[in-house]
């Protein structure tokens, strides 16, 4: 099943990927309504395309209490239901990659959903930055798995700890 990568040392900063992503789901190129964001960090000069890993063990679809996170079987996107949501922020909170968003417009939480298996923020990176491959390095996969565990367990121990 092909996933979707990121490499910033291929990134120029064009957005053209943000643009494309608002425009397929809100009809409106706005960078804020994107599901990926491109962060520029100043200090190193570069540009670093982040979005959703959609990760093998989604710490976001572990903690969230009501289900609303779950995993699209055709694509193995890790997939949000607004209309679920409940709004707790958990997943928020624990998502290592920052890509859950919230529109403040209609008061709902969303990120990627790979554009139900053709992203179209890959269709419009000219540097391939972003890439959509079932050609993946296992080792990142695991090291990816084993850290989205780590913090739902972690995540999970806290919320223990806290009611009692």
């Amino acid at each position: 099943m092909p996933k979707l990568t990121f490499n910033s040392e291929n990134c120029t900063g064009c957005r053209a990927c943000e643009l494309a992503c608002s425009f397929y789901h809100e009809e409106v190129f706005s960078p804020s309504k994107s599901r990926i964001r491109v962060v520029r960090i100043d200090e190193e000069g570069i540009d670093v395309p982040v979005g959703c890993e959609h990760c093998d063990s989604a710490v976001c679809m572990l903690v969230c209490p009501v289900k609303a996170i779950s995993e699209d079987k055709k694509t193995n996107a890790v997939i949000l239901n607004p209309d679920a949501c409940i709004g707790c922020k958990q997943c928020l909170a624990v998502c290592p990659f920052g890509a859950i968003h919230y529109d403040e417009d209609n008061r709902k939480f969303y990120k990627c959903d790979l554009c139900s298996g053709e992203p179209e923020c890959v269709k419009w990176c000219e540097t391939k930055a972003i890439t959509y491959s079932d050609k993946l390095d296992e080792l990142p996969r695991t090291k990816r798995t084993r850290r989205a565990e780590k913090t739902a367990r972690a995540f999970s121990e806290a919320r223990m700890t806290s009611s009692r």
